[in-house]
């Protein structure tokens, strides 16, 4: 019995048994887990598309499938003037709304002064 729980204790030593089997128990186990999420993915995902009709009942209106190719939507940037244009600085979360109301109120001035100086 002594001698059996000194071979048990010796074996349970070896760099094998510390690190070698807990890690092939986790990539095998791991393997078996994860064909489980990965039927969950497929099982409820939404396979039916929406026609037209039940599109409207929520308000979009849906263009037909030719009116918009990439030769329209290229002449429809061509005819913008993309040339002038000015960087307009976004609010962010820590600041007071009052300031932002300054910065518009003093955009908004800078352009009727650019305009009346273009008439």
């Amino acid at each position: 019995m002594g001698d059996l729980i000194y071979k048990l204790k010796a074996v349970s030593e070896r760099k094998f048994f510390k690190y070698g089997i807990p890690f092939l128990i986790l990539i095998v186990g791991g393997s078996f887990g994860l064909k489980y999420f990965a039927m969950l993915r497929y099982q409820y995902r939404k396979n039916n598309l929406l026609s037209a009709e039940e599109v409207e009942k929520y308000g979009i209106k849906m263009k037909k499938k030719g009116e918009v190719t990439l030769e329209t939507e290229y002449e429809k940037i061509k005819e913008m003037d993309i040339s002038n244009w000015e960087n307009i600085r976004g609010p962010r979360p820590w600041e007071e709304t009052e300031y932002i109301e300054k910065i518009k109120q003093k955009q908004a001035e800078k352009k009727s002064r650019t305009e009346k100086a273009d008439r």
